[in-house]
């Protein structure tokens, strides 16, 4: 049995990502968890004092509201050293300071990893000792190979946590929950029943200052590589047979082995773009070649998508299309499944009959299933309408999820070194055609969907007809009675004008929001609001009937955070949180005074 981690010591940690995400989320986990208790060894470049570095320690918890014995426990125990790692004499130094068996987090760039790796290998370390590393693993197979070797010099493998942060605990076994657990789909999860797999990764936020990497890396890299890749394993991969962490990675290792770029052709299977100048959300995006640190002739994308097959029994013929960009018009974070049409149609039906789409969307973790029903009225006439379900959330940040899972000994949700290789090995014809210029890098303005030709990937008629049905609200309201169908709420907030209660109808939520605005700069905003939101988009109609995405009221409510204001609405009216007088200011930390009441 392994002793518990006692000493996490993190290498890099005056670093931005110490205090931004890797402390907050210690903080969390030692909130929730009252009986661990860690000691926590900083060492980094920057000649911090104790004070100093207790008070930036205070200060990452703050952000996540930790509190308990055992995060006070941690301040006080926890020191700080100025330090080459390295040097292994340095190193010996600081794994003397450690109780027991540590941790060891490398928040560092990769470049520096790898030395520490050689140093590490000059001393004897304690039995159980558990190394963390930042992704990228490598830059190429090759490089991947040499990491893999170095580290397998210093600790067994299974003491090796290869940190993927975009899958924590809650949406790999959410997945497999889902996956596994309902015998409706399992039977389904085939290359009889599925025409095609999108996963997306879309954002609007631009560069937002990481130049340094993201101008090496690409979207290719930074996304569909290292996360989108993973997240296909788990969609993909074969029921194991326990939830351990052998079986989850020998699964998830099969499944990657059998994977490859479409046709074995990237020009074919692949596209690339790079964002212009644009707005997004009323902000004005620069260029992204303009933006500090970027070196034009990188030719680095923001935006890319690659179609893989799986050539195994289960998914042979099915495309696998893994995108992700950045500036975009909206935020996309979903897995689509598009199942194949029905066989044939009973003459007698009318409408257009679509195939039944699965969209499980990550962060916050839910799904719908869009499927063709008989509407209201004429029993021969088909719609279309989404059922909607939340995932269980996690209790604790993606962050959290892992660096439990490093504390704990256990490697399930880490990436196992030789599917570090292959998912190197999966994307390298790619990286070798876009090197040579096929296919064409393309162009989109910032704010928009992306180049011109490019088509929704995974985009259902649902969503296509979200920017109709906004328009025709107005107008059914009138024919209706003045009850919004597609809203599911009648002038005094009940729910008689939806024929389907609690469904999706035309891929409108069905509920009227109204974002009321406080005090704003000393002056009153009283202007009740209709907020509307249709999938993942938020829409503002006012008083006059002037309709807009939330961003182009945001003079209105102040300097905003407008991205964190629409996902808190959207997800908080999903989970059935909102009530009269929500105060959605304290939700998003931000300084603006607003809050969203029911009409």
């Amino acid at each position: 049995m392994t002793q518990p981690i006692a000493t996490l010591l993190v290498l890099g940690a005056s670093g931005d990502l110490t205090s931004r995400l890797l402390l907050p989320a210690l903080g969390q986990l030692l909130t929730e968890q009252h009986v661990r208790r860690l000691r926590l060894v900083g060492a980094g470049s920057d000649d911090l004092t104790p004070a100093e570095w207790r008070a930036i320690v205070v200060k990452s918890f703050a952000t996540a509201e930790a509190s308990g014995a055992c995060v006070d426990h941690l301040v006080a125990t926890t020191v700080y050293r100025r330090a080459d790692v390295t040097r292994p004499e340095e190193m010996q130094g600081l794994l003397a300071l450690c109780e027991g068996a540590p941790a060891v987090y490398f928040a560092l760039p990769q470049a520096v990893t790898g030395l520490v790796c050689d140093a590490l290998a000059e001393l004897e370390l304690p039995g159980g000792t558990q190394l963390a590393l930042e992704k990228p693993f490598g830059f190429d197979e090759d490089s991947a190979v040499r990491l893999n070797a170095s580290l397998a010099r210093l600790v067994p493998e299974e003491c090796i946590h290869r940190i993927d942060h975009f899958l924590g605990r809650s949406t790999v076994f959410n997945l497999l929950g889902f996956r596994f657990a309902n015998r409706i789909f399992e039977p389904l999860w085939n290359n009889d029943h599925i025409e095609r797999v999108d996963i997306v990764y879309d954002e609007q936020l631009g560069l937002e200052g990481r130049a340094g990497y993201y101008d090496r890396a690409g979207a290719l890299v930074d996304m569909i590589q290292s996360h989108l890749l993973q997240v296909l394993a788990v969609l993909a991969m074969e029921p194991p047979s326990t939830l351990e962490a052998a079986d989850l990675r020998d699964a998830k290792g099969i499944v990657l082995r059998a994977t490859r770029v479409r046709g074995g052709s990237p020009r074919r299977s692949s596209r690339r773009a790079r964002y212009g100048a644009g707005v997004v959300a009323a902000r004005p995006v620069p260029a992204y070649v303009d933006e500090p640190g970027v070196d034009p002739a990188n030719d680095t994308e923001t935006l890319a998508e690659v179609t893989f097959e799986i050539n195994n029994w289960r998914w042979a013929g099915v495309p696998f299309t893994l995108r992700s960009g950045k500036a975009l018009s909206a935020r996309r974070r979903e897995i689509v499944v598009t199942f194949k049409p029905v066989p044939h149609l009973p003459v007698g039906l009318i409408g257009h009959e679509e195939p039944t789409v699965l969209r499980i969307f990550l962060g916050p973790d839910e799904l719908s299933l869009e499927l063709n029903l008989n509407g209201p009225g004429d029993p021969h006439v088909l719609e279309r309408v989404s059922l909607g379900a939340v995932f269980g959330p996690g209790q604790l940040l993606a962050y959290g999820e892992v660096l439990e899972g490093v504390l704990d000994s256990d490697p399930a949700l880490s990436v196992r070194g030789d599917v570090a290789e292959q998912c190197w090995r999966i994307v390298a014809p790619v990286l070798a055609a876009w090197r040579a210029g096929k296919p064409a890098l393309e162009e989109y303005a910032a704010g928009t969907t992306g180049p011109s030709g490019w088509s929704g990937l995974g985009w259902s008629r649902l969503r296509d007809e979200a920017g109709r049905l906004a328009a025709s609200n107005r107008s059914g309201r009138e024919q209706h009675g003045n009850r919004s169908r597609a809203c599911g709420f009648g002038p005094d907030g009940d729910r008689g004008g939806c024929p389907r209660q609690g469904g999706r109808l035309g891929g409108a939520f069905a509920a009227k929001l109204g974002l009321l605005a406080a005090q704003d700069a000393g002056q009153g905003r009283g202007d009740l609001r209709r907020l509307e939101s249709v999938e993942d988009d938020v829409a503002v109609v006012d008083a006059a009937g002037n309709e807009g995405p939330l961003a182009l009221f945001a003079d209105e409510f102040g300097e905003l955070a407008m991205q964190q204001v629409e996902d808190l609405l959207v997800t908080e009216f999903r989970r059935g949180h909102l009530n009269d007088g929500c105060d959605a200011t304290s939700a998003t930390k931000h300084r603006d005074p607003f809050r969203v009441v029911r009409l």
